[in-house]
């Protein structure tokens, strides 16, 4: 890799810096993790801490019934637009190889069945809102998404099962205007959680 190429920073240039966040072993090497400048030279640990000070109130849960490898890249969305926590619904293993190394950041729970899930979100306050299209499924672009609340979104192909259907406060659909009849979970995902964002950090009202 030539240096032009590389990707990050070298080593630390001038006087060490003082505290608790700086990673000896970064300083004197270089950091060349996927992270925003402002984490670099930083220890994973502060990074970690740091973001949880920050995070959203909104979380995003993903059944796991068949391996999806769509969990790896939703995890990614979730550090990328800092969720709260992601939840995995169904089987504990899952392709981490779409998140980029993300899910060290991203605090990850597991939940082995839809009932353990949503005993959970009613115990915390959190509103269930399933992501698919159902006919009974009402716009994304028009619903206000509640403050405190888990996105919740199903296997790729099947969708969200039933249990999680009948559990939901709302089912929400995402506008489409080609041929498919769905778009890939991870897409879906992304488009939902930004849809939090624009509502509860940019204050844009439906």
């Amino acid at each position: 890799m030539t240096p032009e190429s590389a990707v990050g920073v070298g080593p630390w240039q001038g006087n060490l810096p003082a505290g608790g966040q700086w990673d000896p072993e970064l300083l004197a090497n270089g950091d060349r993790r996927n992270v925003v400048d402002g984490y670099r030279y930083w220890n994973h640990e502060a990074i970690v801490a740091d973001l949880d000070s920050k995070r959203h109130n909104f979380h995003v849960a993903i059944e796991n019934w068949q391996h999806d490898l769509n969990i790896g890249s939703v995890v990614r969305c979730a550090n990328a637009f800092m969720a709260k926590e992601v939840h995995i619904i169904g089987r504990r293993r899952w392709n981490r190889r779409g998140a980029m190394v993300t899910d060290r950041y991203q605090h990850v729970r597991h939940h082995p069945t839809v009932e353990e899930f949503v005993n959970w979100a009613s115990a915390e306050g959190l509103a269930v809102i399933g992501i698919d299209n159902f006919p009974d499924s009402v716009p994304l672009e028009t619903y206000d998404l509640p403050r405190d609340c888990v996105l919740v979104f199903g296997q790729e192909g099947p969708g969200l099962t039933d249990q999680v259907h009948r559990s939901a406060q709302a089912t929400l659909s995402i506008a489409q205007f080609g041929s498919t009849r769905s778009i890939n979970a991870s897409a879906a995902a992304a488009i939902a959680m930004h849809a939090w964002l624009r509502r509860h950090v940019f204050g844009q009202r439906v």
